[in-house]
């Protein structure tokens, strides 16, 4: 085997590894619900985040209002913004809306859900099952593939603000950690 197959054989393995391998999409209506998934927790975790993409393919909007779980007490949508130099995070009253003909990306450090008290660590490689709950079209139960957190975008994002401790960001900027308990 020459060289560039035995490096592109590689390369195609390392992707196999690090691509969801439940990477699917949940339709309820008009809406599509793209690769839910969370980041692994340690042990001792209290809370976990859980993203997704929305697409509303209708002529009304529509919106995110609630979502349940049964490792969570309880699950919220998020928001995290940088405010006066501190990243905060904080519940989105009355839910998040998903605009006709529009999509909404809940990722890592913008609007996400936040599962609180969790039961359960939540491992790599586990799916667990959560339910979303929508203004218009109602509810229905996604699969949410846990994945590690090392690398992706929480990774580069915390890479390009200059994150290295998980606490402070380029240098003076701070995170609330209060708003999100």
């Amino acid at each position: 085997m020459s060289f560039i197959k035995i490096a592109a054989f590689a390369v195609l393995a390392t992707l196999i590894q690090i691509l969801p391998t439940t990477a699917q999409n949940f339709t309820l209506g008009d809406l599509i619900i793209d690769h839910p998934y969370a980041r692994a927790t340690p042990p001792n975790a209290k809370v976990a985040g859980g993203y997704l993409t929305i697409t509303n393919n209708g002529t009304e909007t529509d919106r995110i209002i609630g979502a349940s779980a049964s490792f969570a007490d309880h699950v919220e949508i998020h928001k995290m913004e940088v405010i006066n130099d501190v990243m905060k995070m904080s519940p989105v009253p009355g839910g998040l809306e998903i605009p006709a003909g529009g999509t909404v990306e809940l990722k890592p450090g913008s609007f996400h859900l936040m599962f609180m008290s969790i039961s359960t660590p939540l491992n790599e490689g586990d799916v667990q099952q959560i339910t979303l709950e929508f203004e218009k079209a109602g509810k229905v139960d996604v699969d949410l593939e846990v994945v590690g957190f090392s690398g992706g975008a929480a990774h580069d994002m915390h890479k390009k603000n200059g994150m290295s401790d998980g606490k402070t960001m380029n240098g003076d900027m701070k995170m609330d950690h209060k708003a999100a308990e």
